[in-house]
C-alpha cells in the first residue's frame, strides 16, 4: 500500500481508504463487516471514511466499537455531517457542529477525530457560522483538521477568504471514470490552496468492476439487486454506460489489471487525489480494491482509456 499526504495537514493517508456508506452497520452483517475492516488494516489501508447519517449512526457505532481496541495513532478516521439526524436535526450552524460532533465522538469511542467534513454545503447557515464552530471543534482537540463534501468551487474560495478560520485540507468529491465533473474546476483551485481530493464512489458504486452487463438483471447477490444499498446506482446502470465499461474490459485485460485495477489506477494518477474512498461487503473486495495502489497508467494507456468511454461518461 502506498501513502500520500492530505493537503495541507500532517495526516498522510493509504491511496485506498474503506468506506462505510450504504455497508457497515446498514445493508451488511456483523460479522462480514467485521472481517472486511480486518482486512483492510492486515493490506495496510489507514483511513476509514463514515458519517454521522449513515445508517443514523449505525456505521459509526460499528466502527466505534470494533475500532475500541486499537491504537488511536495507527488509523485515520473522518467523519461528516450535515443530513438530518432528526426532525430537527440538521445542517451546519454552530449549534448543530457542537451537538454532531460530540455525538460521533460517542459513538466512534474516541476523543476526536483526523477529519471532519461538512457532508454538503448549508445555505440556510451563514459560512461565518459554520467555518467559526468548526474552528471551535478545532480548537477544543476534538477534531485535527477539516473538510468538505461536494461544494463547489465559489463555495470553497469564499470560506477560504474567511480570516482567523481553520483551513480546510481536504475535498470529497464523487469522482471516477464515469463521472469527472470535479476535474473542471474543483481540482485546480484546491491544489493551489492545499486541499486534496479524498473522492467516494471510485467505481461508480461497483459498475466498473464489470460485474453488470449490458441488457442483463442484475445478479441476486450485487449492490444493484440490494433493497438497502441499490437505490443510488440508477444513473449508472444504463446500457450506454454499461457498453463503455465493455469496452474498458480488453483494455485492462491486455494490462493483466482487472477492471477495478484499472479504474482506480485512473483516479489515483491525479496527484491531487489522496485516496480513493472504496466500499466492501466482503474482504476479498478489499483486498481487489487494496491491490491498486502502485498501479501506474502510461499516456497510451490513458487516451485508450478516453476513446472507449467518449460516449459513455456522465459528466
Amino acid at each position: 500500500m502506498r501513502y500520500r499526504k492530505l493537503g495541507s495537514s500532517d495526516l498522510v493517508v493509504s491511496e485506498i481508504a474503506l468506506g462505510s456508506w450504504l455497508t457497515y452497520g446498514v445493508g451488511v452483517e456483523t460479522e462480514r463487516s467485521r472481517a472486511c475492516l480486518e482486512r483492510a488494516f492486515e493490506l495496510g489501508i489507514n483511513f476509514i471514511d463514515t458519517a454521522n447519517v449513515y445508517g443514523r449512526g449505525a456505521a459509526e457505532e460499528f466502527l466505534g466499537a470494533e475500532l475500541a481496541g486499537r491504537d488511536r495513532a495507527s488509523y485515520v478516521l473522518a467523519t461528516k455531517l450535515f443530513f438530518p439526524m432528526s426532525d430537527t436535526d440538521r445542517g451546519l450552524s454552530r449549534g448543530q457542529v457542537l451537538k454532531q460532533i460530540d455525538a460521533s465522538l460517542a459513538r466512534l469511542r474516541t476523543d476526536y477525530v483526523d477529519l471532519y467534513q461538512c457532508h454538503r454545503y448549508d445555505r440556510e447557515t451563514p459560512l461565518e457560522e459554520t467555518m467559526e464552530a468548526l474552528t471551535e471543534v478545532v480548537r477544543a482537540g476534538k477534531a485535527r483538521y477539516i473538510g468538505f463534501s461536494d461544494w463547489n468551487a465559489e463555495q470553497i474560495q469564499a470560506a477560504l477568504d474567511l480570516p482567523g478560520v481553520e483551513k480546510f485540507v481536504s475535498s470529497q468529491p464523487q469522482y471516477s471514470l464515469l463521472w469527472r465533473r470535479p476535474e473542471r474546476e474543483i481540482f485546480d483551485l484546491c491544489r493551489r490552496n492545499g486541499i486534496s481530493q479524498i473522492v467516494y464512489s471510485p467505481l461508480a458504486q461497483g459498475v466498473l468492476t464489470g460485474k453488470y452487463r449490458p441488457g442483463e438483471r442484475p445478479g441476486a447477490d450485487t449492490r444493484a439487486a440490494s433493497d438497502e444499498m441499490g437505490w443510488a446506482m440508477g444513473k449508472f446502470l444504463s446500457d450506454r454506460v454499461l457498453e463503455g465499461v465493455e469496452r474498458l474490459r480488453p483494455i485492462a485485460d491486455g494490462l493483466g489489471l482487472t477492471l477495478a485495477q484499472l479504474s482506480l489506477a485512473w483516479i489515483l494518477r491525479e496527484e491531487n487525489v489522496a485516496s480513493a474512498i472504496v466500499g466492501a461487503s466482503r474482504p476479498e473486495q478489499v483486498e481487489a480494491n487494496a491491490s491498486a495502489s502502485g498501479i501506474e497508467l502510461d499516456d497510451a494507456t490513458l487516451a485508450a482509456v478516453d476513446e472507449a468511454l467518449a460516449a459513455s461518461t456522465l459528466s
